[in-house]
């Protein structure tokens, strides 16, 4: 086994670090009667702590201030507000540093889907090993899956951590960074990595849109703008980018390759690997009820009021007691609480008619509109994208997830159709999840070709005989 392989694998295999904060009175997330949680309401909630002096706290764990934006943000995107260093919590001593890399904690600003400034946190990672492919070393923006809508779900927050424990009254959470696999995997061959927490995730001054698609497009691209930003780096302005991403990643980045063109023209992207990509939301909406995953729609329904206060009145004419109270809980949960809290649960028990909530997005236009423009598929890509779905996915269903790679084929793009087939089990969870473990390596060995610069030819001439 080569040495890098076995490093690698010593720190997976080690013994994750755990931290358990203080357990404060209150949290700085308690929520207001309405459907979801708005931007308002969180902004004075943390700007009263931060008057007082006193930290932030979701659901037993201290919010590091680092993760506090200051009042006024640079002008431009991608630019660095603050860093720090960031000790990692799987790392091992190495004879010029520590392996596999030294980290940062970054915060930068982005572009929200209303066109305003938005403060966004995440983690650059320099590689120890070097890169022994040609030209400077390249650079791969990573996109987190789902990690929950609580400020302590943040990714960048579980590197230092590892595992975190929270508890608050009769309030739990647990999370852990299981993105650190495909990261020690990139950093392995030498590719520095820079990760984003999303807007919102990490950051105490508003809710996390979850699957906002421009909101998430734009930090995967500002994410590698502050990534070349970073002074102390082996990245210059030559380093080929790439991006990686699956579930709420694979949506990100996929978003991302089809508004850099717009937005972000500079970033010379390689290419993207957008695994089980969340394309269209309301098809992903109806799978996911009554799921393992079923926090997911809660966190979606959340994200949908913080991006467009407007549908908050709509969503409240249709929600009782009981779904007024579940949006409010999972507005401050992680995967693991809501895995826990809400798994196997239906809508049809959130509403005041007994309809499930993909059924009142179909009768309401506002709320289709807004699902409709999420949409991913609509633009041509950038680069090559290696668009690979389960085909027995029926969490972040397949169909969808093909759908997107045959628009964007439609549309000129350079696309590499993986599905991955594995057995389909009663576990809507397993299926999603298992071809994520079963398709990482292959993708980032993919991942690493293209930015070694082997061109990979687009499969779109025989994605009509695959499944």
């Amino acid at each position: 086994m080569p040495a890098r392989s076995r490093i690698l694998a010593a720190l997976v295999s080690a013994t994750t670090a755990a931290a358990l904060a203080p357990l404060p009175a209150a949290s700085a997330h308690a929520a207001p009667h309405s459907a979801a949680l708005t931007a308002n309401a969180i902004n004075a909630a943390n700007a009263a702590n931060a008057a007082n002096g006193d930290p932030v706290v979701s659901r037993g764990v201290t919010i590091p201030a680092f993760y506090t934006p200051p009042t006024t943000l640079p002008a431009a995107n991608g630019a660095l507000v603050r860093t720090e260093p960031l000790p990692l919590a799987l790392s091992l001593p190495g004879i010029t540093g520590t392996l596999p890399g030294r980290a940062t904690r970054i915060m930068y600003k982005s572009t929200d889907s209303t066109g305003g400034p938005v403060a966004v946190t995440g983690a650059y990672l320099e590689p120890a090993a070097a890169w022994k492919g040609p030209g400077a070393r390249p650079l791969v923006v990573l996109a987190p899956g789902t990690m929950g809508q609580g400020d302590q779900c943040s990714t960048s927050l579980a590197l230092q951590r590892g595992l975190i424990l929270g508890l608050e009254k009769d309030q739990f959470t647990v999370s852990i960074g299981y993105e650190i696999l495909a990261m020690y995997r990139l950093l392995a061959k030498g590719i520095a990595v820079v990760q984003t927490d999303y807007p919102g995730l990490g950051t105490t001054d508003r809710l996390h849109t979850y699957v906002n698609r421009v909101d998430s497009g734009h930090a995967v691209l500002d994410a590698a703008r502050a990534a070349t930003a970073l002074p102390g780096t082996s990245i210059t302005a030559k380093s080929a980018v790439g991006f990686y991403g699956y579930s709420q990643g694979g949506g990100a980045v996929a978003s991302a390759a089809e508004l850099l063109a717009s937005y972000a023209p500079e970033i010379p992207l390689k290419a993207t690997y957008a695994g089980a990509p969340p394309a269209d939301l309301a098809e992903v909406t109806e799978a996911i009820d009554g799921s393992e995953l079923m926090g997911a729609l809660g966190w979606s329904v959340n994200g949908f009021v913080q991006s467009q206060p407007a549908l908050r009145d709509l969503l409240d004419a249709y929600l009782n007691d009981a779904g007024r109270a579940a949006l409010k809980n999972l507005s401050t949960m992680c995967v693991g609480d809501a895995i826990f809290g809400y798994a196997g649960k239906r809508t049809t028990g959130w509403t005041t008619t007994g309809q499930p909530v993909s059924q009142i997005i179909d009768a309401e236009p506002e709320l289709r509109g807004y699902l409709e423009a999420q949409r991913i598929g609509e633009r041509k890509p950038a680069g090559v994208v290696r668009v690979a779905t389960g085909v027995n996915d029926n969490l972040v269903p397949h169909g969808q997830a093909r759908t997107m790679a045959a628009d964007w084929c439609g549309r000129g793009g350079k696309v590499v159709y993986a599905p991955v087939s594995l057995p389909r089990t009663v576990s809507p969870l397993i299926n999603h999840f298992g071809p994520l473990l079963t398709d990482q390596g292959p993708a980032i060995d993919w991942l690493g070709l293209r930015l070694a610069g082997l061109p990979a030819p687009s499969t779109c001439a025989i994605l009509p005989l695959q499944p």
